[in-house]
């Protein structure tokens, strides 16, 4: 049996994604809308350069996971990594969002890489941690909710700091000024709130297996290869409205900074509140049902973006409310079935290496939003200009099919993937009894 985590654990645990979430929406949302309008860059520019740094990010995934696992302190194994990244997050974050005015691609891509970095030795090890904290089927997805509402907490802070900023005539850039002032106070306060409150479980050491046994119990392990598969796809069709989301609000509808940020308040405020009611709606479900579920929902709402144009407030506001009514489920989810599918590792004598799983959950993370930027070359290629006032009706519509019809088209095709995923409840609870049997003996 396994004990529920008590409040002030999952809060300890939850606190650290406040502000990595108010750094990660500005990276997605706000930062290539930016520095598409500086002097030296275009949109085509930031999108390549931004592709190349996740690239250089991809290779830190596994080999920070692989060290997680391998190299445990007396401090734990995960929350020395963390304690590390903090720092450099701090400086990196700083620089990148309070760029000069002559800032040019060198610029974006060596500061892009060291946040890139630093965002891993934190989130990494901390989403690692947090399917280690239990390793009960439903107690995971109350260890996950807890960080993805905390997550949502930390987005309404980034939206609520440009917007006000520029309410008050500030500016894309003080509002981003703002931002990365708000992570140097918040992040290691929220650190030290973590490293204080949530205990690193002990970890039973077996045998740890050699690398060729270890690479094919990786291979063999099919719940993986299809929940990578199906994260990396919906991984970049999240990740395609979520970089071209100011470029929409600004562009198709005709808002501006304030307008967007009320949109997505609306859109993160239905997230915090929709998160229990579909956990209440799901419970009892195989997660990757309610998963499934909840992609077919938020697919059949955004079909309808396309049809919106100047001024359609309404509609759009619409769409946020039932759309982002599913973010949370769509977040905390498959990161709890990530943590079940190390379970199928583990029992087949992987010794529980989770660091290395989520390491390459983290690459296709990465990949998947490489691959959303590859909407940026498009758009220019289609004759879009972010900085201009007005743009053609032939490269408006390609930015609304990149941004409402494809990701449609990519979360069907998950749906497809994930609806008789083979590890279900009873599956795991199988798995379980056989770890625990092998923990005791």
């Amino acid at each position: 049996m396994h004990s529920p985590r008590t409040l002030r654990e999952l809060f300890g645990y939850g606190v650290l994604g406040l502000p990595l979430a108010a750094l990660g929406l500005p990276l997605v949302v706000y930062l290539p809308a930016y520095y598409a309008t500086l002097p030296a860059l275009g949109t085509g520019l930031v999108g390549t350069m931004l592709i190349v740094a996740r690239f250089f990010d991809v290779v830190s995934d596994p080999a920070i996971g692989w060290a997680s696992d391998r190299f445990p302190t007396r401090f734990g194994r995960r929350r020395p990594w963390i304690a590390a990244g903090v720092p450099l997050l701090m400086v990196a974050a700083w620089f990148l969002f309070v760029p000069p005015d002559s800032a040019g691609w060198g610029y974006l891509l060596s500061w892009s890489v060291l946040a890139y970095l630093g965002w891993t030795l934190i989130y990494l090890p901390y989403t690692t941690l947090g399917a280690e904290l239990s390793g009960d089927y439903d107690e995971r997805s109350r260890v996950t909710a807890f960080r993805e509402g905390f997550f949502a907490l930390g987005t309404l802070v980034a939206i609520a700091l440009p917007a006000l900023i520029a309410g008050g005539q500030g500016g894309d850039a003080a509002g981003l000024a703002a931002v990365a002032v708000f992570l140097l106070i918040g992040l290691p306060l929220a650190a030290g709130i973590f490293l204080w409150l949530v205990p690193e479980p002990r970890h039973i050491r077996r045998q740890p297996p050699d690398w060729a046994r270890g690479l094919r119990l990786l291979a063999g392990n099919a719940p993986f290869r299809r929940l990578l598969i199906a994260y990396l796809l919906n991984g970049a069709a999240n990740g395609l409205p979520a970089a071209l989301f100011m470029f929409f609000v600004l562009h198709v509808l005709g808002g501006d900074q304030i307008v967007a940020g009320a949109f997505l308040g609306v859109y993160f405020l239905s997230a915090i509140a929709g998160l229990p009611v579909w956990l209440w709606l799901g419970r009892g479900w195989s997660k990757h049902r309610l998963w499934c579920t909840s992609m077919l929902f938020v697919s059949a709402v955004f079909a309808f973006v396309p049809l919106l144009g100047e001024g359609d407030y309404l509609g759009y506001a619409l769409i946020c409310i039932l759309g982002g009514s599913v973010l949370g489920i769509d977040q905390a989810i498959p990161a709890s079935i990530q943590a079940d599918v190390i379970d199928e590792d583990t029992a087949g004598g992987g010794d529980g290496r989770a660091g290395l799983y989520f390491g390459l959950w983290g690459m296709a993370t990465k990949l998947a939003f490489a691959l959303s930027l590859v909407a940026f070359p498009i758009l220019e290629w289609s004759g879009f200009d972010a900085s201009a006032e007005s743009n053609s009706d032939g490269s408006l519509v390609v930015l609304a099919l990149l941004y409402g019809v494809l990701p449609v088209a990519v979360k069907v095709g998950v749906v497809a993937l994930m609806w008789r995923f083979p590890l279900g409840r009873e599956r795991h609870a199988h798995l379980q009894a056989s770890i625990e049997s092998a923990s005791s003996s």
